[in-house]
């Protein structure tokens, strides 16, 4: 890896003018072992996106640090903007699958970084890209789920950011690890016509050179063929044939006016057949993220059709570098508006990041992402865009937060509409309020598509109902906990709960149950990291030996598969075939079967516990029970039990009591197992006015 190591630095000096000092950090830090193939690729990507020099060092310091903590004293000899970098490098260093709230968390943090220093995610992207190139067939399933990531966060980011050539790299892998046989079946398609394709891009190259030289415009022209990807992706989002695709083979051509643009388009027109529809001006329209230039696609000499595309230095700059591009070149940038108008979305979605809970965050991310825009305005002209399949209310608070809890409907193109009427492209909306409003219903959180909106949904019910949220918070929270078989006592004691809140954010254990009342923590969530807490301080599960298999006799007994003992289930966490299990071998009474997360676990004897497995007939039943808090309805009960039944799952017992301006409904089930119980759970928590639907042991 030496040789690697000389490589890197060569190619760091040769295109950076370093210091001194700049060198020492260079070569100090690439004595040591690193991932040298994977720090190659992401210092080549950051060269020929023009990143700076402190960024580059700093990211070598980075990984030194990173692969040899206690070589962190090389922090010494950074300058003070240097250790900020270095900060920003280490707070996003962990982010990987979407598993866990910690993961997500680390999502969270890079937008967060982002909004202070756009170069560190930027190095990020690059690492996703490097670490899905080397990727093979078979995937594990972590690959799996890696790659699922990059599809749904990291390609969508890319483009947003108006990063395309990554973007298309990026997309490039997903495709070949999640199609292999047509994304090959493709590539060959492609390389059969490499020659004849290149023969046609230098003859067509040509042609426009003289038709730059008789318009005296001075330009760059430059060729490309379409990646795998993007044309995989034509043709199942288009319904496509590979005849279809006539932008296979591109051609851009770079000037420095906006006026030359057109001249040289209306040229090509006069010496190449266009297309009919296949003229595209994305200079007067440019599309969401930004992009501008002219598009048309023309007949050239073989027959075949090749699209050209004509843009001026600055858009190009703006096409190869995105966002970025306004760092890299502010000294030229002219109209801040423009930038600003860029990163309103990024602005949003760092903000957000602040106040939502990461469930909400990461499933707005992925929605916004994806979905495509639309544009609206106001009747005085102010333009708006939101994502597809928003709403009035979306609207509404995109305005203001107070004409969004005050919106009781809108006039839509003229016409009176409801405040959940989607939104379509070119509509004139005019928000209609009644200061007597009562405010927002909860029921608007299922109608939003705006992370913005949702956030300032939350934050009424948040502020405006906070004695309402502490005390339906501590109903959750209090039943949660119980099912899952702690006390409050063993959960919050003082150092647990500093730990808790310091994640959070948050000053007291009110605050935390308003969070929970209101919805923008989840109750799951809050207790496992209680849970968390608690777990430091106790002996892990020990490994276990033997193994029951559980099986049924003719009888209906319950036996182990193996040995003939008796097993029956524990009454504290009441196991059902789907959870992962384990055995306890009691004096005189068989095998008691609890779940594998049980808390009762940490209190028995080690070396009693043996492994269990489900081997059980069709037809056996288990008991279960399910705990559901919902709003006061008689309507609710009938509800339930209806959703419950309509399963063809049986009801065994039921209990309904108030708490406070709610009711807690106790359910005893009938299922077969872990997967009934959990479509059950589903169809509950379906219904309008149920709060909380949990499962439990007892």
């Amino acid at each position: 890896m030496q040789n690697v190591s000389t490589q890197i630095n060569k190619m760091i000096c040769d295109n950076y003018q370093l210091t001194d000092r700049e060198c020492d950090l260079v070569e100090y830090s690439l004595s040591f072992p690193l991932n040298y193939p994977r720090l190659s690729k992401i210092i080549e990507l950051s060269i020929k996106n023009k990143m700076d020099k402190t960024t580059v060092v700093c990211f070598l310091v980075y990984q030194l640090i990173k692969s040899s903590p206690d070589k962190s004293d090389i922090c010494d000899k950074l300058t003070k903007d240097e250790k900020v970098l270095l900060a920003d490098f280490q707070s996003i260093s962990n982010i990987n699958q979407l598993t866990t709230s910690e993961e997500v968390e680390d999502i969270k943090k890079m937008f967060l970084v982002m909004g202070k220093d756009l170069r560190v995610v930027m190095l990020k992207l690059f690492g996703v890209f490097y670490d899905i190139s080397v990727l093979t067939l078979p995937l594990s399933q972590e690959q799996m789920g890696f790659v699922k990531q990059v599809k749904e966060i990291h390609v969508p980011l890319s483009e947003r950011l108006g990063l395309d050539n990554l973007k298309q790299l990026m997309n490039d892998n997903v495709v070949r690890l999640e199609h292999p046989d047509e994304y090959n079946r493709l590539k060959i398609a492609i390389e059969s016509k490499q020659e004849e394709n290149a023969k046609q891009l230098e003859l067509t190259k040509r042609k426009i050179e003289n038709l730059l030289k008789e318009l005296n415009i001075k330009g760059e022209i430059h060729s490309r063929i379409k990646k795998v990807s993007s044309i995989f992706n034509k043709l199942h989002n288009k319904q496509l044939t590979l005849d279809q695709i006539y932008d296979i083979l591109a051609m851009r051509v770079i000037v420095e006016s906006v006026e030359e643009c057109y001249e040289v388009l209306g040229r090509i027109h006069g010496i190449y057949k266009p297309m009919v529809g296949r003229v595209k001006d994305y200079i007067a329209n440019p599309k969401p993220n930004g992009y501008q230039s002219l598009h048309t696609t023309i007949i050239v000499d073989n027959q075949h059709p090749m699209e050209i595309q004509i843009r001026t230095v600055e858009m190009n700059r703006e096409s190869e570098y995105g966002v970025y591009s306004h760092w890299l070149y502010k000294e030229k940038k002219t109209k801040q508006d423009a930038l600003d108008k860029r990163m309103t979305w990024f602005r949003e979605t760092i903000d957000n990041a602040k106040t939502m809970s990461n469930e909400d965050f990461i499933e707005t991310l992925k929605s916004d992402l994806y979905e495509g825009l639309l544009v609206v305005q106001t009747p005085k002209g102010r333009v708006l865009e939101f994502p597809e399949g928003s709403t009035v209310i979306d609207f509404a608070y995109a305005i203001h937060s107070d004409i969004g809890n005050q919106c009781v409907g809108a006039k839509i193109n003229g016409k009176l509409r409801p405040f959940n009427t989607i939104l379509k492209n070119g509509d004139i909306v005019e928000i209609i309020t009644n200061a007597n409003s009562k405010g927002p219903s909860r029921d608007w959180l299922k109608v939003v598509k705006t992370a913005s909106a949702r956030s300032k949904i939350k934050s009424f019910f948040k502020n405006e109902l906070k004695e309402e949220n502490i005390k339906l918070g501590k109903t959750m929270f209090g039943q949660a906990m119980q099912d899952k078989g702690y006390s409050s006592a063993q959960l919050f004691k003082d150092e647990y709960l500093a730990q808790v809140l310091r994640k959070y954010n948050m000053e007291s254990l009110d605050e935390l149950y308003a969070s929970i009342g209101s919805g923008s923590v989840a109750t799951s969530q809050a207790l496992s990291r209680f849970i968390n807490e608690f777990s430091k301080e106790d002996k892990p599960l020990p490994k276990v030996t033997g193994v029951v298999h559980l099986k049924r006799n003719n009888d209906g007994v319950l036996i182990d598969g193996d040995s003939g003992m008796m097993v029956r289930f524990a009454g504290c966490c009441s196991p059902i075939e789907g959870d992962d299990i384990i055995g306890y071998i009691s004096r005189g009474r068989g095998v008691t079967i609890h779940r594998l997360n049980c808390p009762n676990l940490n209190y028995l004897e080690e070396e009693r516990l043996v492994e269990a497995n489900w081997h059980s007939k069709e037809n056996t039943t288990f008991t279960a029970i399910i705990k559901v808090i919902a709003e006061k309805s008689d309507n609710n009960i009938g509800k339930m039990t209806n959703q419950i039944t309509s399963l063809k799952i049986s009801i065994k017992g039921f209990d309904a009591r108030d708490v406070g301006d709610s009711f807690l409904c106790t359910l005893v089930l009938d299922v077969k197992n872990k997967a009934e119980l959990e479509s059950a759970i589903n169809a509950v928590r379906s219904i309008k006015g149920i709060l909380s639907v949990q499962r439990s042991e007892r």
